[in-house]
């Protein structure tokens, strides 16, 4: 197993307490076309890899299955207040002010939302797909964290994960209507809208009021890097899953 299995935000170097992690698909043992650290359960791969996979990655971290929140994520705008561990349905986002509860958010290109406020220990974690983000999860995760934990934003820090790229995610139009055009592009080589799902959450954070030096976006691309991230788009569907994941040591 080496580093390449997974990011940690840079975060982490200010704030030893703070995992700020994303996985990546490299150091498992799932099989073509899942190869090969699969985090997914909601994958068609074989169950005992995912487990044997999610061991494997919790062990880098140091965390315990137990102490793990996620979710069947469903693309809404649903968030939950995680009070204990567990995996739940229907929820796309999570929030927390409880040690050693480490929230998780599956990914194969949607985007990846984590956010640490230092000042009331509380976190927040989403799952922000095209529609996700057109609901402004983002922000709505933030603002459950401000009326649940008195956060204010000016102190948070915040990671933007690996997603698709702009150059490849082409949408329809119906969907670039529900975007503001800076964040809808279009390419010489196609006739159809392209949305920046990274730069239209990074204004939501911007927006709600978390200052842009304390806001880190991933430099990599799930279709682009593929031999280090899965990607539901490239590989039509027929692939695994990563975790970000966000928590505070006691």
């Amino acid at each position: 197993m080496t580093a390449k299995s997974y990011f940690s935000s840079k975060f982490e170097k200010t704030f030893p307490h703070l995992i700020m992690r994303e996985s990546r698909r490299n150091g498992g043992i799932s099989q073509f076309p899942y190869e090969s650290l699969n985090l997914g359960l909601n994958t068609q791969d074989d169950i005992q890899s995912v487990l044997k996979n999610r061991q494997i990655f919790f062990d880098l971290l140091e965390i315990s299955s137990n102490q793990i929140v996620g979710s069947l994520q469903v693309h809404d705008d649903i968030i939950l207040e995680a009070t204990e561990s567990g995996y739940f349905s229907g929820y796309d986002a999570f929030v927390t002010n409880q040690r050693d509860l480490f929230l998780t958010i599956g990914i194969a290109d949607c985007t990846p939302i984590l956010i640490f406020d230092p000042i009331t220990s509380s976190i927040g974690a989403a799952h922000a797909g095209w529609k996700g983000t057109a609901k402004s999860i983002a922000s709505k995760t933030l603002q459950k964290m401000q009326e649940f934990y008195g956060t204010n934003p000016k102190d948070c820090f915040a990671f933007i994960g690996t997603c698709i790229d702009t150059a490849n995610f082409e949408v329809g139009e119906e969907v670039a209507e529900k975007f503001d055009k800076q964040f809808v592009h279009y390419f010489q080589n196609s006739n159809r809208p392209h949305i920046d799902l990274k730069a239209a959450n990074l204004q939501q954070l911007l927006d709600i009021g978390i200052p842009i030096e304390n806001i880190e976006i991933s430099e990599f691309s799930t279709v682009l890097d593929n031999e280090h991230y899965f990607s539901y788009r490239k590989e039509n569907g027929q692939t695994g899953r990563m975790l970000a994941v966000i928590g505070i040591r006691a």
